[in-house]
C-alpha cells in the first residue's frame, strides 16, 4: 500500500499500533492449526502479491536473514519468519511515493525506482542459498523445491517511468513482472482511488500515456495491477488489457465502503475476464477505525518530530510505540482483527469464485490486523479457509496456485518479439 511519504510513515504507525494492540481480545483467529491445515500449506505454493519489505532493506542494522520481532520494530516479513509461517515468496515491491509532477520530480522518482530495484537484486545476490529471482510461472514451484524463497518483482506506482516510459523494458530485463499505474494521488498515467473518498478524476480514468503503458506491459507479459487506481481506471483497464488483470492488494467495498476497495459488480467482471483479486489486510480498508482529520494531524506531527521511518533508531521505535498508544486511546481508534480480514476474504471468494482470489496482505506497507500481525500467522488463514468448508485444492488455489495460473496466462499472451527485444 504505502501512503506516499506521509503514508509511508503512516504504514509504520499502523504497524506499531498493531503491536500495541496485539494479544488483546477475541477475533484473533484459530488458536490451533490442524494437521490437515499444515499438510495443505506444505503442499501449496504460498505466495503473497504485495510485499513492501524492500522498504526495510536500506535501514541500518536491518537484515532479511535475521529474525525480527513485530513487537519490537514493526516489521512483518524476514527469512526466518517466512520459514516459520510457510510463505514461499511473492512479489517484492518497488514502491515510489508520488511527488512533484515536473522534470525534477520525475528525475527523482526515476532514481528512487532504480535504487529500490538494485536493493532487491542485491538482497537476492547476497543470499543465493535462501532467495532466488523468479520471472516465470514455473519458477515458483522450482524454487520452492530447491528449498529457497521466490522473489518476483513488482512496481507500485509507475511514477519512476513518467520521465521515460520506455524504461519498462529495462525493468522487465531486470525481473519486473507486475506494475500498477498510480498510488494515493493522480499521476501522468492514471487517476487514483484516493484514501477513503475517491477524489475528482484528472484523466477521466487512464491517460493516453497510461493506455500506452498497459499496451507495452501486455506485450512483455507483465501483470497489470489495478490496486490504488480509480473505479473508472478499472473499467477502462479491464477492457483495454488483452490479458487478465490483477488487483494485488484490495478489499471488498460491499463489506466496507472505502475508495481503495472494489465493489461486487466489478469483482464479478474481474473474474469473468479471468483476473485475480488478492485480499489486503490493512485495517483502515477493512473497517471504520474512527480516524478523524484531527487524529491524522496529531499523528503527522508525531512522525514529523522523529524524522520518518528510515531515520528511526530501535530506541525511538520503542518510545514512539508508547506515544502512538496514547494518541490512539485519546481518539478511541478501533483496530481491525483477524475476523475482519476473513470477512473480506470470504466475501470476495463467494463473489468471485475461489479460482479468482489470492492473498496480498500489504506486509510492511501498512497491512496486518490484530491476530494477523506478521507472516508467521499465515497458517491461520489456511485453517480458517478449511473451517469455512473449502477443499484442500481450493485452499491451495487461494494460497498461490491462482496467482501462478495468472502469471502463466499473462505471459502466454505476450508478444515474443517484444520480449526478445527487451531481453537483448
Amino acid at each position: 500500500m504505502k501512503l506516499d511519504s506521509t503514508f509511508k510513515t503512516g504504514a509504520l504507525c499502523a504497524a506499531l499500533l498493531l503491536a500495541v494492540a496485539a494479544n488483546v481480545q477475541a477475533g484473533t483467529g484459530p488458536e490451533v492449526i490442524s494437521a490437515r491445515a499444515k499438510a495443505v500449506q506444505a503442499a501449496a505454493i504460498n505466495l503473497d502479491t504485495h510485499l513492501d519489505t524492500p522498504a526495510l532493506f536500506s535501514q541500518p542494522g536491518w537484515k532479511i536473514t535475521d529474525r525480527h520481532s513485530y513487537q519490537k520494530d514493526g516489521s512483518q516479513v524476514d527469512y526466518p519468519r517466512m520459514v516459520e509461517g510457510g510463505l514461499d515468496g511473492g512479489f517484492w515491491v518497488i514502491f515510489t511515493g508520488q511527488g512533484e509532477r515536473n522534470a525534477a520530480g520525475d528525475l527523482k522518482a526515476r532514481d528512487a525506482g532504480l535504487k529500490r530495484l538494485s536493493e532487491i537484486r542485491e538482497m537476492i545476490a547476497a543470499n543465493p542459498d535462501k532467495f532466488e529471482l523468479a520471472t516465470t510461472a514455473d519458477d515458483a514451484a522450482r524454487i520452492k523445491a530447491a528449498g529457497k524463497k521466490s522473489v518476483y518483482i513488482s512496481m507500485e506506482n509507475a511514477y519512476p517511468l513518467e520521465q521515460d516510459p520506455s524504461l519498462l523494458s529495462f525493468y522487465y530485463k531486470q525481473g519486473l513482472r507486475m506494475i500498477s499505474l498510480a498510488h494515493t494521488s493522480h499521476n501522468d498515467f492514471a487517476d487514483s482511488a484516493g484514501m477513503g473518498k475517491a477524489p475528482e478524476g484528472e484523466h477521466h480514468g487512464l491517460s493516453d500515456k497510461g493506455r500506452a503503458l498497459i499496451e507495452q506491459a501486455n506485450k512483455l507479459g507483465i501483470l497489470v495491477d489495478q490496486s490504488h487506481a480509480s473505479n473508472t481506471v478499472f473499467d477502462q483497464m479491464i477492457e483495454l488489457s488483452k490479458a487478465p488483470i490483477i488487483l494485488s492488494h484490495s478489499g471488498a467495498y460491499d463489506v466496507f465502503a472505502h475508495s481503495r476497495n472494489i465493489d461486487d459488480a466489478r469483482i464479478r467482471k474481474l473474474a469473468a475476464k479471468g483476473g485475480v483479486i488478492q485480499v489486503n489486510s490493512l485495517g483502515g480498508y477493512l473497517i471504520d477505525t474512527g480516524a478523524t482529520p484531527e487524529y491524522r494531524a496529531e499523528m503527522g506531527k508525531l512522525w514529523a518530530s522523529v524524522g520518518g521511518r528510515k531515520s528511526m533508531t530501535p530506541e525511538q521505535r520503542e518510545e514512539v510505540k508508547g506515544q502512538i498508544a496514547a494518541i490512539d486511546k485519546k481518539y478511541g481508534i478501533r483496530k481491525a482483527d483477524f475476523d475482519d480480514y476473513m470477512r473480506h476474504l470470504l466475501h470476495i471468494i463467494k463473489v468471485a469464485g475461489w479460482q479468482h482470489v489470492g492473498l496480498g496482505a500489504d506486509w510492511d506497507g501498512g497491512g496486518g490486523v490484530v491476530g494477523y500481525e506478521d507472516i508467521v500467522a499465515l497458517p491461520k488463514v489456511t485453517q480458517a479457509l478449511l473451517d469455512a468448508g473449502y477443499t484442500d485444492e481450493q485452499v491451495k488455489g487461494i494460497l498461490g496456485d491462482n496467482t501462478v495460473r495468472l502469471i502463466r496466462q499473462v505471459q502466454a499472451m505476450a508478444d515474443p518479439a517484444a520480449v526478445k527485444a527487451a531481453l537483448e
